[in-house]
């Protein structure tokens, strides 16, 4: 049996490891959001694995639907990510309240439904507004869209 510490920090490895501790901190905030959020599974490993679409590739996190084996290669990112996943399941997050994120240089069709929060490295972040603190959600109230830099 796969553990919600070990879902989360293969998510962060394959989809934010280049983009340092505060990127791959911001990725875990959007998942640890998702189980929070009312339209998303309630478990950080169904998150991770949801498929939310007829084809045969179009999971939420697209290393887990690639057809290649998740078998992490490079030591320091992958003990980076489980200490970073351990956090980030500890409530230790960066604030963004965002339940979504894509890569800089794409813009998917739903870009523009969601409010951006921000970016950080080459991810950029964006809220729904549906996810609470009174849900258990990161959302800080305060923090403007230029708020995880740019």
């Amino acid at each position: 049996m796969i553990t919600a510490a070990t879902c989360l920090a293969m998510a962060l490895y394959y989809e934010a490891r280049g983009e340092g501790p505060d990127g791959m901190m911001a990725v875990g905030e959007v998942i640890v959001n998702r189980v929070q959020h009312p339209e998303f599974p309630g478990t950080v490993c169904e998150v991770v694995k949801e498929d939310r679409g007829p084809e045969a590739h179009d999971c939420q996190f697209s290393f887990y639907c690639d057809g290649k084996a998740e078998d992490p290669r490079d030591i320091v990112a992958w003990s980076t990510a489980r200490d970073i996943a351990a956090d980030v399941l500890n409530g230790k997050v960066l604030g963004h309240g965002a339940t979504y994120f894509h890569a800089a240089n794409v813009r998917p069709f739903w870009a523009d439904v969601f409010d951006r929060v921000g970016s950080i490295g080459n991810h950029v972040f964006y809220t729904d507004g549906k996810c609470l603190l009174a849900l258990g959600c990161s959302l800080r109230t305060q923090m403007r869209p230029e708020g995880l830099g740019s």
